[in-house]
């Protein structure tokens, strides 16, 4: 039989793109669902999220994954040209078959605190990302429980997640902040919805930006991309371009190392876990909150990178989340398991008082407290008097 007769009846699939196939392969790899599933993508109009749209609607029209997308655009209003991004949006969504659903949001952000203008006019730009960046991942899951959707898509890159790292590493975070941005979670405590950032183990922007002029797609561009204001533009233009003079992969090598640091962490997380058990202490009938206690002495029989997570998770318990609960305020509730005096107080963000009493740590919310300013202080230790 000839060599030609050996591929009659054999149906050849379509070649992929490059693009196309990294992503494909990261899909597998992160065991997403490859057919009949409701996915919603997040596309702004940037390189990154179209070129996410794209690669998706290649790898559909040549039969490699058989979803039902939805494209999600959310209008933050920040720009006198914005209505243009989400109507360019919907028309690209329109063009390649996929419904859109596009947003507005009414973003109020916090007056900033600082020493002078530069610092006031900083701190308002960071409220003003947390702000956008909040709302984004509401309209998401908000677009994806109407459509039935357990996925949500965003385009963050291996740029995006070095950006995240350094921004971390100069906060002073710990094994979990330069763990980096996980590739998938819960889009919100308890939501059904998963967060999926399918590029970003692989993908650079100059990737995605490829990507688009091969597809011919002049994807949009957000002038505030460029403005230093910003800690983490700055972060882009400044601190990695001088990174890069080190070391030319200098993107990878972070990414390598956040994954690196995130497997030390899962591991300490769980003798973390352990610990709380051990340390556990049902709550007195008259307790303020339901929240066990914590046995000093069992704490203090453990290495201090455990103990501290094992403080964490027990404060986010509590708390329901840990914003603006920073390393400080953990070693500041460190300091009362050591000596013997009870009394002592640490006071963390949103009102919450840890206290020393009787060989236990109780937490308890301050009576009467206002709602914590958005800056983070100094955690005090005071003796109750």
């Amino acid at each position: 039989m000839s060599r030609s007769n050996t591929k009659v009846g054999r149906i050849l699939k379509p070649k992929l793109s490059a693009f196309a196939r990294n992503l494909l392969a990261e899909w597998r790899r992160l065991e997403l669902p490859e057919s009949g599933a409701n996915i919603v993508v997040a596309v702004s109009g940037g390189a990154d999220s179209t070129a996410l749209l794209l690669g998706l609607d290649e790898l559909i029209r040549k039969e490699r994954l058989r979803l039902k997308l939805t494209v999600a655009h959310l209008d933050h209003g920040l720009r006198a040209d914005s209505a243009n991004d989400a109507k360019w949006v919907s028309q690209l969504a329109k063009e390649l078959g996929y419904n859109a659903v596009r947003g507005r949001a009414k973003l109020k952000v916090s007056r900033g605190v600082g020493t002078g203008p530069k610092s006031r006019k900083s701190k308002s730009r960071e409220n003003l990302e947390q702000a956008a960046r909040k709302a984004r991942y509401a309209f998401l899951e908000k677009t994806a429980n109407k459509r039935n959707a357990n996925f949500g898509l965003t385009a963050h890159t291996l740029d995006d997640q070095a950006e995240t790292i350094l921004m971390r590493l100069l906060r002073g975070s710990a094994a979990e902040g330069l763990s980096g941005t996980p590739a998938v979670r819960e889009l919100a405590p308890g939501s059904q919805v998963k967060l999926v950032r399918p590029l970003l183990a692989w993908a650079r922007r100059s990737d995605t930006e490829e990507y688009c002029r091969r597809r011919q797609i002049d994807f949009r561009v957000d002038v505030m991309n460029d403005d230093e204001t910003f800690s983490r533009v700055r972060v882009r233009k400044q601190l990695l371009p001088l990174m890069k003079s080190f070391n030319n992969r200098i993107v990878e090598a972070l990414s390598r190392t956040a994954t690196l640091l995130n497997e030390d962490a899962v591991a300490l997380s769980a003798e973390a876990g352990q610990l709380l058990e051990l340390a556990a202490h049902k709550p007195e009938k008259n307790s303020e909150t339901r929240l066990p206690r914590l046995r000093v002495n069992i704490l203090l029989q453990s290495p201090a990178a455990v103990r501290r997570r094992t403080l964490r998770e027990w404060i986010l318990r509590s708390r329901g989340d840990l914003k603006r609960v920073e390393m400080v305020h953990l070693i500041a509730v460190e300091k009362l398991l050591k000596g013997e005096r009870g009394g002592r107080v640490a006071e963390l963000p949103g009102g919450i008082e840890v206290t020393r009493r009787r060989g236990m740590l109780e937490l308890s919310h301050k009576k009467g407290l206002k709602k914590a300013p958005a800056t983070s202080k100094i955690p005090r230790v005071r003796h109750r008097r």
